[in-house]
């Protein structure tokens, strides 16, 4: 027991050490930490560590679903609601398809029915991996936001396609009018469960008196409930979080006050980073097992097929995604579409973001060991190894490969979006300008007769005007100077009351408690400086 808590802490330590050696180093997280586990799970005296699917699928899977459907934006998932639904669907089962060719062609003893369990194992992308190597990069929003909501469906629809395919492979036969509607079945009943499980967390969140404590562990044991409770009437728990997720989190600003907000943010953000570094970590602690058990195959043969299925599952999504340009162009004239011209640039990118991650792998741990009969699962090791190799050469050699394919084609804005310095002044202008609008309407005695209102009208009319110089000067082209030096002299205020904070600390006529709220305040006034900072670096690396 020791031992285990040891090791993991260990692990967490490990992770914690590669991202900010990824960060120095202007690398994806997701490569050091696979290449770390690598590394850690060769080393002499470390027991082998075997990964239990039940731990992905139960443990990790829903809360990293939860997460990103949270942070999905609604606005963007409509939008291009068409390309998502046919990335999701009808590329995970061309790709699913394009490896049960080539598998029964290319890789002796595989039938028709096990080349499509592999290719429903290989076929979901990882939008973690994609997003974390895109997120230093000055593209455009509409790659992540079709990029996260592909994420969001196709590990359904590609668990949905594995829920089958073993079966196929035991019994020899495959019935696809079953599997369709069985497909359809699922997927509409986890959509079901998950808005009602959701409509009643709903009603606990906006009306039960709770605290942000309590609103925070709630948020914690939704998604698992979420998952559960569709597994256990045989429906996907991947659509059911999904659905959960984006419908609580459309109403998040209804149910939530700023204290549970702001506890709830920074609790998940934690969680977040903890599973997102434990499950690329143990995909590369994973390999000894993998190439343990490979057995009746060289190392040479197996990565060989390995890499023959990589080059498979790639060129079919770069060739789905470039095709669909044109097609696109030509169904705008019959519907409305959200890019009737995406050119080649574009889609060209979509396609080379098609990293594959641990759902890949928690599937091919999940394939049986034995059939009904008790005869050995068929070329199990091997899938084993096939998907490991998949999600090496993709998270890696695409992750180091994607920057330079960036770098060489280039893609412009095609959205118009205005830069993000620009549109956060526009929001501060308006609500400044909303709170005066009602000063002077509802309270113009209150404003002329209490001092403290009176300060607050003149404290807006201050930021509106700031905010009018801001957008005023965000259109000139020397403003690169100015901001700087803004920066700097607000820094350096909030550094000097930080110090002048730490003294009255010391003095006893000051409460302690008084003391950290007040830094609490500091710390937003200065997490908004950065915020602030970090949308005028991007505007910069956009132009």
């Amino acid at each position: 027991m020791h031992d285990t808590l040891l090791l993991c802490l260990g692990l967490l330590l490990v992770i914690c050490l590669l991202v900010v050696l990824s960060q120095r180093l202007r690398l994806p997280y997701p490569v050091l930490l696979v290449l770390g586990g690598l590394a850690v799970g060769f080393l002499p005296g470390l027991p082998p560590l075997s990964i239990s699917p039940e731990l992905i699928f139960l443990i990790f899977l829903p809360p990293l679903l939860y997460e990103a459907a949270w942070f999905t934006s609604w606005k963007d998932f409509w939008r291009w609601r068409r390309l998502i639904s046919v990335l999701a669907f009808g590329l995970v089962l061309l790709t699913s398809g394009a490896v049960a060719l080539v598998s029964q062609a290319f890789i002796p003893g595989f039938t028709l029915a096990l080349g499509f369990l592999l290719g429903g194992i290989v076929s979901p992308p990882d939008a973690l991996a994609a997003s974390s190597v895109m997120r230093n990069m000055a593209l455009p929003r509409r790659f992540t936001a079709v990029l996260e909501g592909e994420s969001l469906v196709n590990d359904a629809s590609s668990l949905i396609v594995f829920r089958f395919a073993p079966a196929a492979v035991l019994s020899g036969a495959f019935q696809w009018q079953q599997a369709a509607g069985s497909f359809l079945l699922v997927t509409l009943l986890g959509v079901a469960v998950g808005l009602a499980v959701a409509a009643v967390f709903y009603a606990i969140h906006r009306w039960l008196p709770t605290t942000p404590s309590i609103h925070t562990a709630l948020t914690l044991v939704t998604p698992y409930l979420l998952y559960v409770g569709a597994e256990a009437v045989h429906a996907s728990g991947v659509m059911a979080v999904v659905s959960g997720g984006l419908l609580l989190s459309y109403h998040s600003p209804r149910i939530f006050t700023p204290a549970n907000r702001q506890q709830s943010l920074h609790t998940w953000a934690t969680v977040g980073f903890v599973l997102n570094g434990a499950v690329f970590m143990l995909i590369g602690l994973e390999l000894p097992v993998i190439v343990a058990g490979l057995e009746g195959y060289s190392m040479g043969q197996a990565l060989g097929y390995g890499a023959l299925i990589t080059a498979v599952v790639v060129l079919t999504r770069v060739l789905f995604t470039v095709a669909a340009s044109p097609f696109s162009h030509f169904i705008s004239r019959f519907i409305e579409v959200s890019d009737a011209n995406p050119g080649w640039r574009g889609p060209l990118i979509l396609g080379f973001t098609g990293m594959r991650g641990v759902v890949s792998l928690a599937a091919a741990l999940s394939v049986p060991l034995l059939g009904p009969g008790g005869q050995a699962f068929p070329h199990r090791n091997l899938i084993l190894f096939i998907t490991f190799v998949v999600i090496l050469l993709t998270l890696v050699g695409q992750s180091l490969l994607l920057p330079l394919l960036i770098r060489w084609i280039g893609v412009e804005d095609r959205d118009g979006h205005r830069p993000e310095a620009e549109q956060q002044s526009a929001i501060r202008h308006h609500l400044a300008r909303t709170a005066l609008r009602r000063l002077r309407r509802h309270y113009p005695e209150q404003v002329r007769a209490n001092v403290l209102v009176g300060s607050l009208y003149k404290k807006l009319e201050k930021d509106l005007r700031l905010n009018r110089q801001r957008l005023h000067l965000e259109h000139d082209d020397g403003i690169e100077a100015e901001v700087a030096e803004f920066h700097r002299i607000n820094a350096e205020l909030l550094g000097a009351q930080r110090r002048e904070l730490q003294l009255l600390r010391r003095r006893e006529e000051f409460d302690d408690e008084l003391i950290r709220r007040q830094e609490v305040q500091l710390d937003l006034e200065e997490e908004k400086l950065a915020l602030l900072r970090a949308a005028e670096q991007a505007d910069a690396a956009e132009a």
